[in-house]
């Protein structure tokens, strides 16, 4: 097992870019509670939940193997509470979205994790938290999954198999992790990448996959998967997208959603360079230049 290159102060360089850059005031910022015991119960098992009480066990889920050496009351505060963190805010972003259209949370988006099954880093299933909050709290019933991440979303994928209230949508290289075949049987449109898959391609498969989706399930609420592991260089993801790619298609997505009045809940998830953070930074910028979102509104 070798060491995760997750880079984890990607998500506070991103917002300060943008806070720099004076495309996002600091007070437009909203910082979410961490996931309780409780809310992460909405998804996941108890037994579950208490195997993150051994060190040994999360070091495998994150494949970080030097946690196993930590105390877990360490564990706990340097990595599972900034995870909690990330939880509530995909969780708030989805009541964000229905207020204003659209919501990005700068974290979040670990699409590996089941209910009952971390993995490649992700300890938490965000994505299925947010779309279970949603549809007990937020009148929700039909919610279309656009994972867009290098990896498959084997975790999502497992806990709404054969739910006919959530549409996967899942584009990714299929030659890398997880080489999940039996979650890969609940993605409604499975668009296979080949690894070394070039911009031009990438757009273009992308583009014919957003068509077929439009007619296919007219979906309440959007979650779009944006992971930046598609960037030419990244070491896990083995595809070539520019980072001009990537702004391209961040675009696509949400103007996909716009165009079908669909709220929109953006997070972050993969990418494993130092270049990520600019990439997504420059990508929310060009969102609200292109008037797709409104960096300057202040959520109720």
């Amino acid at each position: 097992m070798c060491r995760h290159p997750f880079d984890s102060s990607k998500w506070g360089r991103i917002c300060r870019f943008l806070t720099k850059e004076g495309h996002l005031e600091k007070n437009r910022v909203v910082e979410p509670l961490e996931a309780s015991r409780e809310d992460l119960l909405v998804v996941h098992t108890e037994a579950y939940l208490n195997s993150l009480k051994s060190s040994f066990r999360v070091a495998a889920i994150v494949e970080v193997p030097p946690l196993t050496l930590m105390p877990n009351w360490l564990v706990q505060q340097r990595l599972l509470y900034p995870f909690r963190k990330q939880v509530g805010g995909s969780i708030l972003s989805a009541k964000l979205a229905l207020e204003r259209g659209w919501a990005i949370n700068v974290g979040g988006g670990f699409h590996h994790c089941s209910a009952e099954e971390g993995g490649g880093f992700c300890a938490y299933a965000d994505i299925s938290l947010c779309i279970q909050f949603a549809f007990v709290r937020l009148d929700i019933s039909r919610v279309m999954i656009i994972d867009l991440d290098a990896h498959q979303g084997n975790g999502h994928e497992k806990d709404f198999a054969n739910d006919g209230r959530v549409y996967i949508l899942d584009m990714y290289n299929a030659g890398i992790y997880p080489f999940d075949h039996a979650a890969k049987r609940y993605i409604d449109q499975k668009i296979e990448l080949v690894s070394g898959t070039e911009t031009d391609d990438y757009l273009d498969q992308l583009d014919k996959a957003l068509k077929v989706a439009q007619t296919r399930f007219q979906a309440q609420l959007i979650i779009y998967n944006a992971g930046t592991d598609i960037l030419d260089g990244d070491p896990l993801g083995n595809l070539k997208i520019s980072p001009e790619g990537v702004v391209i298609r961040d675009e696509k997505v949400f103007r996909f959603a716009k165009d079908q009045n669909i709220p929109l809940v953006m997070m972050t998830s993969g990418g494993y360079m130092k270049s990520s953070a600019r990439v997504i930074a420059d990508s929310i910028t060009n969102l609200s230049q292109k008037d797709l979102i409104q960096l300057g509104s202040q959520p109720e």
